[in-house]
C-alpha cells in the first residue's frame, strides 16, 4: 500500500498545470540590466472572472508558457490589492485607498481609461520598456503567441 502511495505522489507533479513565471516591478529594472528582454505586464483584479479562466486557459497552453518563460519577463499585477509603492520607469507609484478598497496608481497610469481600467489588461513593451502592444480584455492563447511572435523576432 506504502508503494502505491508513493508512486502516486511521485506522478501528482504530472498532473499540474505548466506555470509561467512571474517577476514584480521591484525585480524588474536588475533583471533588465542583466539580460534585457520584452516585457509583458498582466493588470486583473481576484474579482474579475474573465482574468480567472485567461489564467487558467494561458498556464494550460505548454507552448505559451514556453514561449513566455523563455522570451519575456511576465509580470501578473493585481490592481486593487497591490499596496506597495512601486518604482517604473523613473517614477513612483503608490496605491490609493478608497473605502474598504483602492486602486493603485500604477493601474492608472497604464490604463487607457484613467477613470477605471478594464481588466484583464495586457501590456506589452519591448526591451527598452517602449509599448509594443495594448489589449483590455480576453486575449486568446492564439493571439497571444500571435503577438509574442512578433514581438521576440
Amino acid at each position: 500500500m506504502k508503494v502505491i502511495i508513493h508512486i502516486v505522489l511521485m506522478l501528482v507533479p504530472c498532473f499540474y498545470l505548466s506555470q509561467v513565471k512571474t517577476g514584480t516591478f521591484s525585480e524588474l529594472e536588475a533583471r533588465q540590466k542583466e539580460h534585457a528582454k520584452p516585457v509583458v505586464i498582466h493588470l486583473y483584479t481576484d474579482w474579475c472572472s474573465v482574468c480567472k479562466i485567461e489564467s487558467f486557459t494561458m498556464n494550460k497552453d505548454e507552448e505559451l508558457v514556453r514561449m513566455m518563460n523563455e522570451n519575456v519577463y511576465f509580470i501578473n499585477f493585481e490592481a486593487e490589492k497591490t499596496k506597495e509603492k512601486i518604482h517604473f520607469q523613473g517614477q513612483e507609484f503608490d496605491y490609493i485607498p478608497n473605502g474598504n478598497s483602492g486602486i493603485h496608481e500604477l493601474a492608472l497610469a497604464l490604463s487607457k481609461n484613467k477613470n477605471q481600467p478594464v481588466y484583464p489588461l495586457w501590456i506589452f513593451l519591448d526591451k527598452n520598456q517602449n509599448l509594443l502592444y495594448y489589449h483590455e480584455g480576453l486575449l486568446k492563447p492564439e493571439k497571444f503567441k500571435q503577438k509574442l511572435r512578433e514581438i521576440i523576432r
